[in-house]
């Protein structure tokens, strides 16, 4: 039985650990590096200990310091998160081989499906449908030339080792080829830990939807319907919903019991998610299997009801799924908009800095998902993720409105965010429509530089308070400091 749970991560996906396993009365331990030492996580956890310097190689992603804590604070179980170490096979082994149990699939299972070129050919042996691309990784410029031209180009690089966007490049033409294997190998290195690549064949404006799975140590495993996450920017998702406009009743249970098949083909268990893109005439292929916790898991969560989190926990302290495939069901539409540190209006680059001041949204149907708090500081050796916001609706638009008054309502100072950038994408006609493609951002926001009538009044005001403190320092008069009190109007004190 699971007593203590280390958790190799950080922000708000390490809090969101924490939490469900302070509900089941499951101590945590929290691993943190230098730049981390006031971070959320560490704040909330039963215990914190130092896992090494700001450098992920180093300090997230160094499995024999965390294997080595791991076992100096007697933990039975770790659990990896997403990102970091969440999808390395290695990691999984390494825990198995020391008796620390690993919340997430075996690492046999990972080795198989979290790298894209094996789950590709496992795929193609149990008749799943697969995108045109390579059957194993490249080892150089040469070979992947020779694959692209075969395939045709446009062709999608990606990383064969992890998710998340990360060492993904489109490829237009030859000429770019060099640039996007040696920029998508760097990035894959320094987010996985491992810099193989491959290709596949670039299918023009899809829609990304993925299924969640769950698979016990005893055979059952369950789908819990799609997400739709079309939504992205530099291959990233950004907004993610469920369910998706796109299927219908039919679609979806061919979907879900692909997702099903790919599952038990590959001996997976735990928690996962199978990854499709669906073309214009409706036509699926299976993408990956993302062998972890997804950052979208709450969308799920709220339109099925079933924590996703202690559902893991409780597959690895090998229990038996109590969800029937029978017995579950979507009710309504929830939607989740992932809150960056980055500045939309100069091409979404990473926003450093200290963050003064949070306000949340709250509400009915409203969940931040959050690893920040007011004089925390964001750093600039990891994922900029901040938290995600995610609301409930009874149908898809109800939860649309909701989710623009929860963006009007969240305010994050001293650092930028893309919360602005958000409510314009939620607010678009063909966003409200359900027409979101792939290439919803590059085709809608091409060059999004924001409300510019905001700023010039914003810099208006800047400009009066600089000159009035001007003249005040100037002329030698005294500046009036005016109270709330004075500001609400008449008021007093009532008796009780």
């Amino acid at each position: 039985m699971i007593k203590k749970v280390l958790i190799a991560n950080r922000g708000e996906i390490a809090v969101r650990v924490i939490k469900a396993c302070r509900e089941m009365d499951i101590e945590t331990v929290a691993i943190y590096s230098e730049v981390d030492s006031n971070a959320l996580h560490v704040r909330l956890a039963d215990k914190a200990m130092l896992i090494g310097p700001p450098a992920p190689r180093e300090s997230y992603l160094n499995i024999d310091k965390i294997i080595d804590t791991a076992k100096e604070v007697n933990a039975d179980a770790i659990h990896p998160g997403y990102g970091f170490l969440a999808e390395n096979a290695e990691f999984a082994r390494r825990c198995e081989e020391t008796g620390i149990n690993f919340i997430g699939p075996t690492s046999e299972a990972m080795a198989l499906l979290g790298d894209k070129i094996e789950s590709r050919q496992t795929m193609i042996a149990a008749d799943v449908p697969v995108i045109p691309g390579m059957e194993a990784k490249a080892v150089s410029l040469a070979d992947l030339a020779k694959e692209a031209k075969a395939i045709g180009y446009p062709v999608l690089l990606k990383a064969s080792a992890g998710g998340g966007g990360k060492g993904m490049r489109i490829v237009e033409s030859a000429d770019e080829l060099e640039g996007a294997m040696e920029a998508g190998m760097r990035e894959a290195k320094s987010a996985f830990g491992d810099d193989s690549v491959y290709l596949e064949k670039y299918i023009e404006k899809p829609r990304h939807v993925e299924f969640q799975v769950l698979a016990d140590t005893h055979g059952n495993v369950i789908h819990l319907f799609e997400r739709e996450c079309s939504i992205q920017r530099r291959h990233q998702k950004i907004i993610e919903e469920s369910p998706s406009v796109a299927l219908d009743d039919e679609l979806r249970q061919r979907m879900g019991e692909t997702a099903i098949r790919v599952v038990k083909s590959s001996g997976y268990t735990n928690a996962g998610t199978v990854e499709f893109l669906l073309d214009k005439h409706k036509n699926f292929y299976f993408l990956e299997v993302n062998a972890r916790l997804q950052v979208e898991h709450p969308v799920t969560e709220f339109v099925t009801g079933v924590d996703l989190v202690k559902q893991q926990i409780k597959i690895a302290n090998g229990e038996k799924l109590e969800l029937r495939q029978e017995d579950l069901r979507q009710k309504g539409h929830a939607i989740e908009c992932r809150i960056y540190a980055e500045n939309p209006q100069n091409n979404f680059l990473p926003s450093l800095g200290k963050i003064l001041f949070v306000n949340e949204p709250v509400g009915p149907w409203i969940r931040n998902d959050s690893g920040i708090f007011a004089g925390i500081d964001v750093s600039m050796y990891y994922d900029p993720i901040l938290a995600k916001l995610i609301v409930w609706g009874e149908n898809r638009e109800d939860a649309r409105r909701r989710m623009k008054t929860a963006l009007e309502d969240y305010a994050i100072l001293g650092i930028k965010t893309q919360i602005p950038f958000l409510k314009e994408v939620i607010e678009h006609p063909e966003f409200i429509k359900g027409n979101t493609m792939t290439n919803f951002i590059p085709q809608h926001f091409p060059e999004w530089k924001g409300d510019r009538k905001h700023q010039k009044i914003a810099l208006i005001a800047a400009a009066i308070n600089s000159y009035e403190n001007f003249r005040i320092k100037k002329t030698g008069s005294k500046k009036v400091q005016v109270t709330p009190w004075q500001t609400v109007g008449q008021w007093e004190i009532l008796k009780s």
